[in-house]
């Protein structure tokens, strides 16, 4: 499987992501989330707006997440890591990033949420990172993209 075919595979096959934003006096926080995503670009999650997390989107908008199997066997893990802009998505855009974040539930997975669901006095919104990079863990083994050590490899998706 090449790089790229790889990330598609570790991301269409997780259902949670971590999504790591900043705090305040600027030590890092990371948050587990049930993610969709839309075009390997677009990835879209539900929190509550008092959630830390969102408080740290809606103060700085850079991101980190990592996306990964952690029932992986020692050894066996793959792992996408992404650099993103995240914010709330503004009520006039709820309908149409709606559709696109529910595109693409797979069976088993997270419910779609009306969009009145997600503005005025609901608890919870819809949030967005846009990946600006990707890049794949390579296992230090991997039998062609090996090389002794683990390392990351920037791919276009």
């Amino acid at each position: 499987m090449d790089l790229a075919g790889m990330a598609r595979d570790v991301i269409d096959t997780n259902r949670y992501m971590t999504l790591g934003t900043t705090e305040p006096d600027g030590r890092p926080r990371v948050s587990p989330v049930y993610f969709t995503h839309n075009g390997y670009r677009d990835f879209y999650w539900v929190s509550g707006p008092g959630a830390h997390h969102s408080a740290n989107v809606r103060a700085r908008s850079d991101v980190a997440i990592v996306i990964f199997d952690s029932t992986a066997a020692v050894g066996q893990g793959r792992a996408v890591y992404l650099t993103a802009r995240a914010h709330e998505v503004p009520e006039e855009e709820l309908a149409a990033r709606a559709t696109a974040a529910w595109a693409n539930i797979p069976e088993g997975g997270a419910r779609a949420f009306a969009p009145e669901e997600l503005r005025g006095e609901a608890d919870l919104r819809l949030y967005v990172a846009r990946a600006t990079k990707h890049e794949v863990h390579i296992r230090g083994a991997d039998p062609t993209y090996g090389t002794g050590i683990d390392t990351r490899r920037e791919v276009i998706v």
